[in-house]
C-alpha cells in the first residue's frame, strides 16, 4: 500500500477540437458546474484540427472560477520556455490561482519539425525538458535578487527580468515513461503525469514507475509525497462489465480506490468529450471513489 496522504481529485482531459470551437469551452463549463476539480486539454500545436491550448485554457479561465486549469502536457519543443513561464504567472493571476503546468518532452518530432521546432533525440529532449524546468523555476523567483541565469545548451536565460510571480505555488506535473523521465519527475518535479494508454505492461507498470519516482526523490533529499500522483484515464460506463473501467460506476469506483490504496495515485482525470459522461464520473464515480479510500485509510 502507498499512502502519500494526498486527497482525491477529479479531472477531466477533453480534446480541444476546432469542428465545433464552442465544444470543449461548453464542457469546461459543465465540468465545474458538476464538481470537478481539474480540466485539462491535450496540446498538439502541429495538428490544424486542434484548438490552440493555450489560447482555449485563457479563454475558459475567463468563463469559470473555481476550477483547476492545465495542458495534459504542453508540448515544450514548440513552446519557449522563458515566454511559458510568463504566461503560466499571467493567467495564474487573471484566474486567481487556478492553473497548474503540466509538461512533455514532445513525441510527433516529424510534425514538430515541420513546424520550426529542432528534432531532438530521446536524452536531449530530457536535457532540454530539465532546463526548461529550471528556466520556468527561475524566472518565477521574484524573491531571489539580481537578473535569473538558468539553464543550458538549448534552454536558457542570462540576466533576465524575474516576475511575474504567479498567485499561487504553480505545480508542475511531467508526463513520464521512462527511466530518465522517472528520474527526473522523482527530482525536480511537482506531479507524475502519466496515461494508461501509453503504459507497455499496462496498470502492472504504474508500481515500477512510482518507485523509481520515489527513489529519485529520495536521493534528491525530497519526500516523495511531495510529488502528487495523476492518471490520465479512459473508459466506458455500462449496466455490467468486469474490464477496467468498462461497466457501471460503482465498478470504476472500485478500480480506482485499489490504484489509489495501492499506488497512491490520488488524481484521476477521464478522457471525455459529452456533459453526461462528465456528471456521471462526478455524481457517482466521485463520491463512492472518496468514500472507498477514506474507508481503507
Amino acid at each position: 500500500m502507498a499512502d502519500y496522504g494526498q486527497d482525491i481529485r477529479l479531472g477531466v482531459f477533453i480534446t480541444p477540437t476546432n469542428a465545433s470551437p464552442r465544444h470543449p469551452v461548453g464542457l469546461a463549463v459543465a465540468a465545474e458546474e458538476a464538481g470537478i476539480d481539474l480540466v485539462t486539454f491535450q496540446d498538439h500545436p502541429y495538428q490544424p484540427r486542434y484548438l490552440d491550448t493555450w489560447t482555449l485554457l485563457s479563454f475558459v479561465a475567463a468563463r469559470t472560477s473555481t476550477v483547476t486549469l492545465s495542458g495534459n502536457v504542453l508540448n515544450l519543443p514548440l513552446r519557449q520556455p522563458a515566454v511559458l513561464a510568463r504566461s503560466v504567472a499571467s493567467l495564474d493571476l487573471l484566474s486567481g490561482g487556478r492553473v497548474e503546468l503540466g509538461l512533455g518532452t514532445g513525441a510527433f518530432w516529424d510534425a514538430i519539425e515541420a513546424m520550426g521546432g529542432e528534432r531532438l533525440t530521446p536524452g536531449r529532449a530530457v536535457d532540454a525538458l530539465e532546463q526548461a524546468i529550471d528556466v520556468v523555476r527561475a524566472l518565477w523567483d521574484t524573491g531571489a535578487s539580481g537578473g535569473a541565469t538558468a539553464g543550458g545548451d538549448l534552454h536558457r536565460v542570462k540576466g533576465a527580468k524575474r516576475g511575474p510571480a504567479p498567485a499561487h505555488d504553480v505545480g508542475i506535473w511531467l508526463g513520464a515513461y521512462k527511466p530518465r523521465m522517472l528520474a527526473l519527475t522523482g527530482r525536480v518535479a511537482d506531479g507524475w503525469l502519466p496515461s494508461v494508454g501509453y503504459l507497455s505492461g499496462g496498470l502492472d507498470d504504474l508500481g515500477p514507475m512510482s518507485r523509481r519516482v520515489d527513489g529519485a526523490a529520495r536521493e534528491a533529499g525530497r519526500d516523495p509525497a511531495d510529488v502528487r500522483r495523476l492518471l490520465n484515464v479512459s473508459g466506458r460506463f455500462a449496466a455490467d462489465g468486469s474490464g477496467f473501467l468498462e461497466g457501471p460506476p460503482r465498478l470504476w469506483a472500485e478500480q480506482l480506490a485499489d490504484l489509489a490504496l495501492l499506488h497512491g495515485t490520488s488524481t484521476f482525470v477521464l478522457a471525455a468529450d459529452d456533459e453526461t459522461t462528465i456528471r456521471t464520473w462526478a455524481h457517482e464515480v466521485g463520491p463512492a471513489l472518496k468514500e472507498l479510500v477514506a474507508a481503507e485509510r
